[in-house]
């Protein structure tokens, strides 16, 4: 099996949510969504044969980013950026 390395699949980056800025707070997002999706599906060869299929899918592709739009919302949460 191709498979993620480990370090792809650590769920949580680092161990923490607190970001300097937004703008990493929203690079985090993205990047926990992948994360989270190479946990679901740790071999490469089977996760990139679906490609094709899910990226031009536009309902695909908009739950795509709704995934990183709940991510970042928690992260935002963690850093109190609402607030700020």
């Amino acid at each position: 099996m191709n498979r993620v390395p480990d370090e792809g699949l650590v769920l949580v980056p680092g161990n923490s949510l607190i970001t300097s800025t937004p703008e990493e707070g929203r690079a985090l997002a993205l990047t926990l969504a992948r994360h989270t999706v190479h946990n679901i599906q740790p071999d490469l060869d089977v996760l990139k044969g679906g490609r094709p299929n899910y990226s031009t899918t536009p309902e695909s592709l908009i739950e795509s980013a709704r995934v990183v739009a709940v991510e970042f919302q928690t992260i935002a949460a963690a850093n109190n950026y609402w607030r700020k």
